[in-house]
């Protein structure tokens, strides 16, 4: 069943532009329909984004959880008045942006609206503001938002893992709910999205499944993700019953970004330890391969909007805010603190290390006030009554130690503030102090050094502005702010004594931190970050019309294939078809991760697999090999039954035409000494990583780690094939690495050499092959492919050879063909026993 906004779009394309403003681009309403909140799945078919658009220019959907709108009922119920929220990031983000791109928005809002006033303030929202509301029933927002978001994602993006009393068990109807609210989310999006034109900016944990929605319907949207919260690390994160489903859903983004790179590692070791996938470098930026797509990885700390804060520092002083402080902190030493009133922000931390800086040096008693901002909680998280008896006990305890007339050291500030007087706190304070135990990114250090700057009241003798920060080592903007002074928060003798360093540092050192604070918040602002992670979705993007796509799968497993035109799935049709018509056939066969598992415990071949070749190793026209990298005593064991097939083993170092053929080196060398050389080094990475070992062949040296950890046993193959190289460099070796393995051979071996011995060997019969199947999945592979095409160019072949030269599973490849995996590859053989037992 199609819905009514993709109808609307359908519409669009054709031409019929009715309930278009040609004053506005993009729907001139926003339709409200309800959806099933009971249901996981899509009810609408994929939808593809082939079409070209009617619209040509650039613009930006930004999609969160709130919108960056303040949303006030009229007194006596006449109608609702709307203002920007002109402290909203989202908001703030769009200076990043050219003047020529249109910006909309999608979200929530702040208030709960009834059904009869949705559509007219769904209309308001989107004339004046260009935005397009989602209206959650309270049910499911309560579930969604309450739930699964702030009891669910965030304490486990925090560290922080699920309890294990009775009880507490996964509550699935939470996320249910957050799936729910997700696709009413895509709902809003497609309603206003000109999908070739548009690229769309989703922000933070919220609405991690919304990519899944918006790539099954429009296969080649630009679609970035950008996480504001940290990303844990694969420990925590796996266990989240649902941990799959959020990260294939994060995977159908083109572009997803992190604060650090702690959090992108963290991200990037989850999609290893659960899908397999390893990242790469290239030329200094990260990304993963996934089903023929590239998913960039963004590093980029968010910033803050100068001009935003410098404007309130105008007003404030107009409000003589600064005066008043300055006034009833007169001849005190301020540290601040602010913070959101939650678990993670170690508060009261804070307060234990104001209590031990008074302890440990006096001479701060009756001078030193800690003021500490605390905002309301933002949803109902978890064990805030108790944080908050927490922090009430500990200022009454510390007070009353060390009071005097006229004097507290601690001053909690727990009712509403304005912006202003926030401001103004910053712009009076010596030290802001944060000691978050895990938080994101965290702006307040920014805007104290922004407030500081601007304000006329932190300068030193000289006239120089000055300030300190002592930072928690876990938030997000530590690795940013290399002046501060780093601690970690648990430590609360060493944070006291951070905090009496801070005030005691001279003013000259105190002017010198601030100036390179300073220099690095200005020149990264908010306006750089965005610009900066719209440039890397542009580039990430520029392929997409390049290549063929489409989306396999269901449910949270969807996922978009998309392919080089070039490169193309081995059609069965075709290859039947080339086969009856050839006269001469070489059929070369990879064995591990070809046509047997990885990973299977018994390695020898099956009983259908022993058929299959001799069906064809039965056709007198065909010569087929088997090319592997194993020792040839277990594939002469293994292929006993098949008297007609050749085999090359050890990469082709040993080869045999047939059973009753002696085995032929294919290289003349028959020096190994440099295995005395390799084995001790092998033999020392195999002591030091659990799972690896060490396979010795007669003419290679192979180290497998397929077994280790992935991550430790993928850096330790990096290391080893480094150390291998260096100790062998006058060696006649090639050190080269596969997949969970690293392998010294020597250097003239290769399976692309047994490929060139073959067609050479036909040629000379004087029976040119003229069909060629080569199948196979590994590096040492793509000799093979190579190969393939010399002895195309170089008349080896016949000049009409059908040549298919074939991977498993779609990756980069020298192959122009691919086969999904293992069941094809033997399905396709199968097809070709049958048309030779046929000829027969």
């Amino acid at each position: 069943m199609m819905s009514r906004s993709y109808t609307n779009l359908l519409d669009l394309a054709k031409g019929n532009f009715q309930n278009i403003n040609p004053e506005r681009k993009g729907l001139s309403r926003v339709m409200s329909v309800p959806g099933k909140f009971s249901d996981m799945e899509d009810d609408d078919e994929p939808a593809s984004s082939d079409n070209p658009s009617t619209l040509s220019v650039d613009r930006m959907i930004i999609v969160s959880n709130q919108l960056p709108v303040k949303a006030v009922r009229n007194p006596d119920d006449q109608g609702w008045s709307f203002a920007w929220n002109e402290d909203s990031l989202v908001l703030q983000l769009k200076d990043g942006f050219s003047e020529d791109m249109e910006v909309f928005y999608v979200g929530s809002l702040n208030v709960e609206v009834d059904s009869k006033d949705q559509d007219e303030v769904s209309q308001v929202l989107l004339d004046r503001f260009k935005c397009v509301p989602t209206f959650l029933p309270r049910d499911i927002y309560t579930k969604f938002y309450d739930g699964f978001c702030k009891k669910q994602l965030w304490p486990l993006f925090h560290y922080m893992l699920p309890p294990v009393e009775e009880g507490s068990r996964f509550d699935r109807s939470l996320w249910e709910a957050y799936v729910a609210a997700n696709r009413l989310f895509s709902q809003k999006v497609v309603e206003i999205l000109n999908p070739e034109d548009d690229f769309i900016w989703i922000h933070d944990y919220h609405l991690m499944v919304l990519p899944t929605y918006l790539r099954r319907r429009f296969n080649r949207i630009r679609m970035g993700f950008f996480l504001h919260s940290p990303f844990p690390s694969s420990e925590i994160y796996r266990t989240l019953p649902v941990r799959e489903e959020i990260l294939k859903a994060l995977l159908n983004t083109d572009l997803i970004g992190f604060h650090t790179f702690d959090y992108a590692r963290h991200f990037l070791s989850c999609c290893c330890r659960m899908l397999g996938l390893e990242y790469q470098s290239k030329r200094g930026y990260l990304a993963l391969e996934y089903y023929g797509r590239t998913i960039g990885i963004k590093i980029m700390p968010v910033g803050v909007h100068m001009g935003r804060i410098l404007s309130v520092m105008k007003q404030t002083d107009k409000e003589s805010w600064i005066s008043e402080l300055k006034k009833r902190y007169q001849g005190k030493t301020v540290l601040l603190g602010v913070d959101d009133m939650d678990v993670f922000k170690g508060i009261n931390l804070k307060l234990l290390a104001m209590e031990q800086m008074l302890r440990q040096h006096p001479i701060w008693q009756g001078k030193a006030v800690l003021v500490q901002i605390v905002n309301p909680a933002r949803g109902n998280g978890i064990d805030l009554e108790d944080i908050r008896t927490e922090i009430q006990d500990s200022c009454k305890r510390i007070n009353g130690l060390f009071r005097m007339p006229g004097y507290e050291p601690i001053v909690i500030v727990d009712t509403p503030i304005s912006v202003g007087e926030r401001v103004a706190y910053h712009s009076i304070a010596e030290c802001v102090v944060v000691t978050a135990v895990r938080d994101g990114m965290n702006l307040t250090p920014y805007e104290y050094i922004v407030c500081r700057q601007g304000s006329d009241t932190c300068t030193n003798f000289h006239g120089l502005k000055k300030s300190m920060l002592v930072i928690s080592e876990f938030i997000g903007c530590s690795p940013s702010l290399s002046g501060a002074i780093r601690i970690n928060p648990w430590n609360v003798e060493a944070t006291g004594e951070a905090m009496n360093q801070a005030i005691s540092t001279s003013d000259s050192e105190q002017q010198l931190r601030h100036e390179k604070h300073y220099r690095y918040i200005s020149t990264h602002d908010v306006a750089y970050w965005s610009r900066s992670f719209l440039h890397d979705l542009k580039r990430n993007c520029a392929d997409h019309n390049r290549k063929m796509c489409w989306g396999i799968g269901f449910g949270f497993g969807f996922r978009v294939m998309a392919l080089d035109p070039n490169f193309r799935k081995l059609s069965g049709a075709v290859i039947v078809s080339a086969y009856k018509m050839a006269k001469s056939r070489a059929i070369l066969l990879d064995y591990d991760g070809t046509v047997m598992h990885q990973n299977a415990i018994n390695k020898s071949p099956t009983q259908e697999v022993i058929s299959i070749l001799n069906r064809l190793c039965d056709d007198p026209n065909n010569t087929v090999f088997i090319v592997s990298g194993r020792g040839r005593d277990s594939l002469a064991e293994w292929f006993s039954p098949c008297k007609k097939l050749g085999i090359a083993a050890e990469h082709g170092y040993f080869l045999r035409w047939t059973q009753d053929g002696g085995w032929q080196t294919c290289v003349q060398s028959s020096e190994f000494g440099w295995m005395q050389i390799a084995r001790p080094v092998m033999k020392l990475y195999t002591e030091a990583t659990d799972g690896s070992s060490i396979e010795t062949k007669e003419s290679a040296l192979v180290w497998q780690y397929r077994d280790s950890d992935p991550r430790f046993g993928s850096a330790q193959a990096k290391e080893l094939l480094d150390h291998l190289e260096s100790v062998l460099a006058n060696e006649p070796v090639a050190v080269k690495s596969g997949q969970f393995i690293v392998e010294v051979k020597p250097q003239e071996v290769s399976k692309g050499i047994v490929a060139d011995k073959i067609f050479t060997a036909l040629s000379g019969k004087g029976k040119k092959a003229d069909f060629v199947l080569c199948i196979g999945d590994d590096r040492s592979d793509e000799d093979m492919f190579e190969a393939i095409g010399n002895a195309l160019a170089g008349k080896v072949l016949a000049s009409n050879a059908s040549v298919f030269a074939c991977t498993v599973e779609q990756k980069p490849s020298k192959a122009k063909y691919y086969l999904d995996d293992i069941a094809e590859v033997v399905s396709t053989l199968e097809s070709l026993a049958d048309v030779s037992t046929t000829l027969q």
